[in-house]
């Protein structure tokens, strides 16, 4: 085995242990984002009893956490053409036909929630000019960087099925693709680990890999014509460290406690919302002991366990009475529960109506000032993930063979939908007041929120019919102008009269 190829293993097994060192708290993240909580902070005796009987059940918050700022990160395109200073047709295209649209809009959710995700980026056999983009998983993908130039040095990913695990490497002058079993000759999984066994002793690679060639590979390992990794990690906020931060990390202890008074309410609801009753003065009920021919040979007191659970309360004294007590004041579990939700908003900057949904006859100013903190929170999330969308248009235009365009992708600028949702009549208000100060229509129509391509289109549309007005023609000097409708005189059928056009002469 060549030098390369071990020095590439060595590369692998490093980032492969890196990554099964995340992959526990990102899966952990991507639970509580779906809403698969267990039951927390509970006593053991009320995890005993009853953590089988809320299985499955959660109050999910912080979905709607993560969720508010993703869905407000809606890219348009870049802008690279420091004179023209509009979105490249081009780019935008192959982001569309990418289907980039859906991807990134799912890369933001799982950014925000796990802390990263990453972007892949490669050259389409199919078409040339329309490169392959795919979003990749925090638990599936990871980038390595130059400790001094923090450069990307290396990417890999990591799957697998029910026997084979597989790795792709990426380096900037070749991509290496390995496999190897997940299980030992004894039967043993090996998911990730170094194990020494007669099945990995028979390889020459450390770590039990083994050389993958694909369908379409001549080589092994294939080129990178690129030239450069081709994977682009979006990463949320960081405290100048590799370590970024989850915007739900806050809120899961939050939610455990949510899902736990909701458990003791249930609870309540269960045994205490109705009126109960009780047997005093009396001893605890007892069973018959059977023998093996079915003879009764003793008895033995029934257990306190079932009886809790059968909704039976024995008390023993002197004399035996029945009495009851009233239902359970439940107002108090629901009080609790409110407040960890406005405090999960006033800690997420979530807006409160998104999260308890009382909204009552509030006007649209009111409601603006109550989305001011999340629509601040959306900006910084932007601008955390900016660097790396160009990085991705700059791999989009390098798979496409233009240099060039990938240079100036690296300094262009992000086009991003307005992060600000207002009424309609309130927009409307605000754009007509900056087009009477002199703002050009068609920068009124790209914060209006029209796509690129919608602008575009929405131009010819006015200049088509600018080119129709009569002044305009007569103007620009053409001398067919339309003539007005024609005037019928008394006693003539207006319906026979025929326009002639009108010829001004020089």
């Amino acid at each position: 085995m060549s030098s390369e190829a071990r020095s590439a293993v060595k590369i692998l097994n490093r980032l492969v242990d890196e990554l099964r060192l995340r992959q526990k708290v990102t899966k952990k993240r991507l639970e509580y984002y779906r809403g698969e909580h267990k039951l927390a902070y509970a006593s053991p005796e009320f995890r005993t009893y009853f953590a089988d009987q809320f299985k499955g059940f959660s109050d999910n918050w912080t979905a709607p956490v993560a969720s508010a700022p993703a869905e407000r990160m809606n890219i348009l395109g870049i802008r690279i053409d420091s004179d023209d200073q509009k979105p490249d047709a081009e780019l935008s295209r192959a982001w569309r036909a990418a289907d980039c649209e859906r991807g990134s809009s799912e890369a933001f959710v799982v950014t925000l929630a796990a802390a990263r995700s990453y972007a892949l980026v490669w050259g389409n056999p199919l078409d040339e000019d329309t490169p392959r983009i795919t979003w990749e998983r925090p638990d599936q993908a990871i980038v390595a960087y130059d400790s001094d130039t923090g450069a990307r040095a290396a990417a890999l990913k990591l799957w697998g099925d029910d026997t084979m695990e597989y790795a792709t490497l990426y380096l900037p002058k070749a991509v290496w693709k390995f496999s190897r079993s997940r299980y030992t000759t004894s039967g043993y999984s090996v998911a990730g680990l170094v194990v020494s066994s007669s099945r990995i002793a028979e390889t020459a690679l450390p770590g039990g890999w083994e050389p993958r060639q694909g369908e379409l590979d001549d080589t092994w390992p294939i080129a990178n014509p690129m030239k450069a990794v081709p994977m682009v990690e979006l990463r949320n906020q960081t405290l100048l460290d590799d370590n970024p931060l989850s915007d739900i990390d806050g809120v899961i202890a939050m939610q455990d406690a949510v899902n736990l008074v909701w458990a003791y309410l249930l609870n309540a609801l269960d045994f205490a919302s109705l009126p109960q009753r009780v047997v005093m003065g009396s001893e605890v009920p007892k069973v018959p002991v059977l023998d093996s021919e079915g003879r009764i040979v003793g008895e033995r007191p029934l257990e306190l366990d079932l009886l809790a659970k059968e909704r039976i309360l024995w008390l023993t004294g002197e004399k035996t009475s029945i009495g009851s007590w009233p239902a359970a004041d439940l107002q108090a579990y629901s009080h609790v529960i409110e407040r960890a939700i406005e405090h999960i908003a006033a800690q997420t900057r979530t807006p409160p109506h998104y999260l308890i949904g009382k909204v009552a006859n509030l006007s649209a100013e009111a409601l603006t000032a109550a989305e001011t903190g999340l629509v601040s929170k959306t900006g910084e999330r932007i601008v955390y993930v900016n660097s790396g969308i160009r990085e991705i248009f700059a791999l989009t235009a390098s798979a496409q063979g233009h240099d060039d365009k990938a240079k100036a992708c690296r300094s262009g600028t992000v086009m991003w939908a307005d992060t600000q949702f207002r009424a309609i009549g309130q927009k409307v208000d605000a754009l007509m007041k900056l087009k009477s100060i002199g703002f050009p229509l068609e920068w009124i129509a790209e914060q209006y929120g029209l796509e690129p391509p919608e602008v575009a289109r929405v131009m010819s549309m006015i200049q088509a019919q600018a080119e129709l007005d009569p002044m305009n023609m007569i103007v620009n000097g053409k001398t067919d102008v339309p003539a007005g409708p024609p005037t019928a005189q008394p006693g003539e059928d207006p319906f026979k009269i025929e326009a002639e056009p009108v010829t001004v002469r020089g």
